[in-house]
């Protein structure tokens, strides 16, 4: 990508019996446009006696989108949702004032052998609506824009770009587009985006200035008008940002918001268990407490 002014490697971290690369938020660069967060997830294989389990846990002031290349989800939220996640569909939650969702491998797989692999992204939303009701959104892969520009396979899985518009219901000027190539060649799509861009290597590699980058690398650039670069065989990116919001964003656990106030009052909440409840869920994840460092 021109003017790449930043390369954030993806880091290693724990969710609790899993381990993902994080790719945001990163400490020289805690946004990019309006995504405030995006974990890498998997690949990894799953025997029959393990299972994906993330359990009850909060949100505020933000939408998350989920988005698979192999394994399924089942998604449970505060709404009343009950929907699995397949492959190439889009999950898209909206926090607003509050909501809690748990995810995890649906029953009729649970004693299977299976694989997990996709990306969990953050989307902060913008200051007048950090406090709307929460929402809840499954868009199919058959719903998902899709075209072919001579070698290349575009999606576009949320925003606007190229003239098209994602059914994605977002709350920003936002974009997430996938692209993949069997050859190598040139790509300009600069024109195409607007705001701030970011480049992810799921597998693959691109070329951009004289250098080469690979997988598990994000490349960023502060104008997305210089989003171009060669595509070689065989790779898959995520190109994904927009206009950055005016106002800074505080992250504390899973809770996003304008100012400390909202997120404390968000944690109390949380901790004297007064969001609303899942329905067929029974535990929850407690609220992280501070580490305690000896004198």
């Amino acid at each position: 990508m021109s003017n790449v002014q930043l390369i954030i490697e993806e880091r290693a971290v724990s969710i609790g019996k899993f381990m993902v690369g994080r790719l945001l938020p990163f400490r020289q660069k805690r946004m990019v446009g309006p995504f405030i967060y995006i974990d890498h997830m998997g690949p990894v294989a799953l025997g029959e006696n393990e299972s994906f389990d993330v359990g009850p846990h909060p949100h505020i002031g933000l939408s998350t989108l989920t988005f698979l290349f192999e394994g399924t989800i089942q998604h449970k939220d505060t709404l009343g949702t009950s929907v699995e996640i397949q492959p190439g569909e889009v999950n898209w939650m909206t926090a607003g004032s509050g909501i809690a969702h748990s995810e995890r491998t649906p029953p009729h797989l649970r004693h299977l052998p299976k694989r997990m692999h996709g990306l969990q992204i953050w989307v902060a939303l913008p200051k007048h609506l950090e406090q709307m009701k929460p929402e809840f959104f499954h868009v199919s892969k058959e719903q998902i824009p899709t075209w072919v520009d001579g070698d290349l396979n575009y999606k576009l899985i949320a925003g606007e770009a190229f003239g098209r518009k994602s059914p994605v219901p977002v709350y920003s000027e936002l974009f997430m587009i996938e692209i993949k190539s069997k050859s190598r060649q040139p790509v300009n799509i600069g024109s195409a985006l607007k705001g701030e861009a970011g480049l992810y290597i799921l597998e693959g590699s691109v070329e951009a200035d004289g250098h080469t980058y690979q997988p598990k690398q994000v490349l960023v650039s502060v104008d997305s008008s210089l989003c171009q670069f060669t595509i070689n065989e065989n790779t898959a990116i995520y190109i994904f940002g927009g206009i950055p919001f005016p106002e800074e964003r505080y992250i504390d656990w899973n809770f996003v918001a304008t100012n400390r106030q909202l997120i404390e009052q968000a944690k109390v909440k949380w901790q004297e268990q007064k969001f609303d409840k899942i329905e067929g869920e029974t535990e929850f994840i407690p609220l992280p407490q501070p580490i305690k460092l000896r004198a």
